[in-house]
């Protein structure tokens, strides 16, 4: 049986993560409160943040950056996490 969370992304109960998908104190923070399905919308969410701020995961500097995403997309912490400005899905028009 697999583990139930209280996701705060999906803002419900669904199936949790196997292991803390992150290293550290806010690894196990996402372990214990985000769903498999709720970290599948953060990693979508980190590709279009990483291609429209042309960040790079290479960078050492870049983690920080991430993080700061991470903890607005994820906890609604701080002020980012949000789609880049004027950001339109590929498909749809300006």
């Amino acid at each position: 049986m697999s583990r139930v969370v209280y996701c705060q992304v999906l803002k419900r109960e669904a199936p949790g993560l196997d292991s803390p998908p992150h290293p550290g104190e806010l690894g196990q923070r996402i372990f214990d409160n985000v769903s498999v399905e709720g970290w599948q919308q953060w990693l979508e969410r980190l590709t279009t943040i990483l291609n429209e701020n042309q960040i790079s995961t290479a960078d050492p500097g870049s983690v920080e950056l991430i993080e700061q995403h991470m903890l607005g997309f994820i906890f609604n912490e701080g002020n980012q996490g949000q789609l880049p400005p004027g950001y339109v899905p590929q498909g749809q028009k300006k």
